[in-house]
Order: C-alpha cells, then sequence, then structure tokens
C-alpha cells in the first residue's frame, strides 16, 4: 500500500467525515505527519489513528477535500471507475436521447465536482468533446490520468479533450499553467444539440466550459409558457433561454447583456437555428440601465445573472442587488405577466433567495404568485452528505 502523508483530526471532529461529509476544515486538524504540499493525497485519521478518508491537501480554510473513504492505489483504473460511475448516471438520464441517429441532446455534464465524489472537478460533455476544469490542485495533478481514464471509457465517440482549468485554479498556481488540448483537437465554434435545439460552443474563449448547461431544464420550461408572449431575456449570454422562447412561438424576444461577447453569442445561435429572423433583437447594454431606461413592458421575463457573491462577506450586497434587480424587473411585467428568476449564488440559500424576491415584490407593490421552485438538473447532482452542492436557485412567479 502506497504511504501518503496523514492528517490526524481532533477529537470529536471526526463526526462529518463519518458522514461522508468531502470536506476536512483546517480547525478539525491536531496535527499532520508529513509536509503536504498543495495537491498531495492524504490519507485523514481520527484522533487514535483510525484511518476515515482519502483527500487532496490544500493550505487553506478546506484543508482536503476527500474523493475516496476506502483505501486504496492511486491509479487510471482507480480514477477510471469512479469516472464510470458519472458516465452510469447520465447514460441513464439521456438514454431516450442518444437511441437515435435524430440526437435530441448530446451535451452534458458528465463530473460535478462533490456530487459525483470527485470536489474540485468540473468536466462537460459537448457532442465528442470533454471540456474539463480542475477547481483544485490535487485535480490538476492527476490530469493525464483522468485523460487516459476518459479515453479508455469514450472509445471511438471521443474526438478531444480540452484542459480549461488555469481559469479555475488558484490564482498563485494557475499562473504556471495554461489552457490546451490535452487529446486530439476541435475547432470553435462546435456545434451541439440541447432539447433538439442547436448551440454552437466556443470552450476555448467562452464563459465557463464554454455553456451554461445547467439552465438545461429550465429553458425547456420557459419554452412551454412562451407561445405569443413578448419576451425578455435579461443576462442572455449565448442566448439559451431566447433560443427555446422562439423555437415556442415567441411573439418578441428581446436579449440583453452587458458582454458585446455575450450578444454576438447570441445572435450566432439565433442565425444557427432560425436564419434570418425578424422577432429578435439584442442590446449590448447593462441590464439594470437598460431596464431603468426602457419604457416597454413585457409578458414573460428571465433574470438569470452571474453569481452576485462568492463569498459569505459579500453576501449583503449581493442580496441588495437581488432585490434591486427583481423589484425593477417586475416594474416591467403586464399584468398577468410571468417571470423566471435565478440566483446561481452559492453563499444565498434558498430561502434567503425566496425572501429576497418577497422583498422586491412588496418594493414593486404587485401579487404574485409561485408557479415554480426549481434548481439544477439532474446531472449536476448533488450529494446527499453535501448539501453545499445545491447552488442554484429560481423561481417562476405569476405577478398580477
Amino acid at each position: 500500500m502506497h504511504s501518503f502523508p496523514l492528517v490526524y483530526l481532533k477529537p470529536n471532529r471526526d463526526e462529518a467525515v463519518r458522514r461522508f461529509h468531502p470536506w476536512v476544515f483546517s480547525g478539525a486538524i491536531a496535527r499532520i505527519k508529513g509536509q503536504p504540499t498543495d495537491g498531495e493525497i492524504v490519507e485523514v485519521c481520527d484522533s487514535r489513528g483510525q484511518y476515515l478518508a482519502t483527500g487532496h491537501y490544500h493550505n487553506g480554510n478546506i484543508a482536503v477535500k476527500l474523493f475516496s473513504f476506502e483505501q486504496f492505489v492511486p491509479n487510471v483504473d482507480f480514477w477510471k471507475q469512479k469516472l464510470q460511475k458519472a458516465l452510469t448516471v447520465r447514460q441513464q438520464l439521456f438514454a431516450t436521447q442518444w437511441s437515435s441517429e435524430d440526437t435530441i441532446t448530446n451535451s452534458y455534464r458528465l463530473v460535478h465536482g462533490e456530487g459525483d465524489g470527485l470536489p474540485g472537478l468540473i468536466i462537460d460533455f459537448y457532442n465528442g468533446v470533454l471540456v474539463i476544469q480542475a477547481h483544485s490542485i490535487g485535480m490538476y495533478r492527476v490530469l493525464d490520468e483522468l485523460a487516459q481514464a476518459l479515453q479508455d471509457l469514450y472509445g471511438s465517440d471521443l474526438k478531444a479533450i480540452y484542459n480549461k482549468s488555469a481559469d479555475t485554479l488558484p490564482d498563485e498556481f494557475a499562473k504556471t499553467t495554461q489552457n490546451g488540448y490535452v487529446f486530439g483537437s476541435c475547432p470553435v465554434p462546435h456545434p451541439v444539440k440541447e432539447n433538439g435545439h442547436t448551440f454552437l460552443i466556443d470552450w476555448e474563449t467562452g464563459q465557463k466550459t464554454g455553456f451554461f448547461l445547467d439552465q438545461r431544464d429550465n429553458r425547456r420550461l420557459l419554452g412551454s409558457y412562451a407561445k405569443g408572449k413578448n419576451v425578455l431575456n435579461a443576462f442572455c449570454y449565448s442566448g439559451g433561454f431566447s433560443i427555446y422562447a422562439l423555437a415556442e412561438g415567441a411573439q418578441s424576444v428581446d436579449s440583453v447583456d452587458a458582454s458585446k461577447k455575450a450578444i454576438e453569442l447570441t445572435e450566432r445561435n439565433v442565425e444557427a437555428n432560425f436564419g434570418e429572423t425578424t422577432n429578435h433583437q439584442s442590446y449590448a447594454e447593462d441590464v439594470m440601465k437598460f431596464l431603468k431606461e426602457t419604457t416597454g413592458t413585457y409578458d414573460l421575463m428571465i433574470l438569470d445573472p452571474p453569481a452576485y457573491a462568492k463569498s459569505m462577506s459579500a453576501r449583503h450586497r449581493a442580496v441588495q442587488g437581488y432585490k434591486r434587480l427583481n423589484a425593477e424587473g417586475i416594474k416591467h411585467l403586464k399584468p398577468n405577466g410571468i417571470l423566471f428568476t435565478f440566483s446561481c449564488s452559492q453563499v444565498v440559500d434558498r430561502e434567503l433567495f425566496y425572501n429576497t424576491v418577497v422583498a422586491a415584490a412588496i418594493e414593486a407593490g404587485r401579487q404574485v404568485r409561485v408557479l415554480h421552485q426549481i434548481t439544477q438538473p439532474a446531472d449536476h447532482p448533488v450529494n446527499l452528505f453535501h448539501p453545499e452542492g445545491s447552488y442554484l436557485k429560481g423561481l417562476v412567479l405569476w405577478v398580477e
């Protein structure tokens, strides 16, 4: 058995690990045998030296991210087994959509960090191309083994693997890395299918891994409300909600994003699905500025901003931002209008987001019903023992 540095927990500080929570906080550690560097594999023991779990060490508040509760020999086969479990889930989720030549969906999240027992690792599949983002140094250090395991699993169905970890690794370490292909290559933009719609993905220059796969189910729900409606898609990025609304017969769609790059992506995706259109307009403008200056009102609105807070210290400011945004949005809804509103800020939990939208509705002076409470899709699973993995919160509201 390989010999790893040992992390000993303080007495009575091992309960979370015994309940399979995948994080060990620095305050729970009594001592460390050995001198692990950031990203090194360590074994975690209780105060009496009994083995508990294995993970990647990092000198920070979250000191160890656990990926195994059984001792193992680290090799390609270990990572292959972990990835196979994740793939089996996706094969079950999308079985009916992959079964014909006329593919309905060929893009999905293969690995969702803690939700798939691989903290610090994100892998998305885009029609034959895998895009990897390591959020931890430990996962980055096993990139070659992960790439080999993925090639073994996908075989000839895999065209390329692109590493985009320089965008997500800790700053100092990220400076020593660069993005690029670790297997094969593929020109961008690359076409994928989602629920029958075409999207052109650019993982090299786009946000995250190139597309926001986590809104797939919510986009489809939006489409069911869109027929005959005047729609505003705010913070549109590459126009996902806009495409679904247009496809389901929206009377008009306005797409707004502060990023000119995002508007270019939106217009490209609209053209890929519909050619030239007369009922879609795009605006490269700040959303709040657009809402305050427009005299128009809408039947259906999407408010899907980027994370307003990534730390607890920024939470209060984020809540105020969500309140202002939703109050302004509600004011621009026609009577009996529908609002899809979201938060992806992990530190703003579901209850706090709900209460913030309540405050916004009071400020706007409108009567509101909740039609749906929505979240991330099944290929972004939440580890039962790690509720922090539930990050996407959404409400669908009927506004009188």
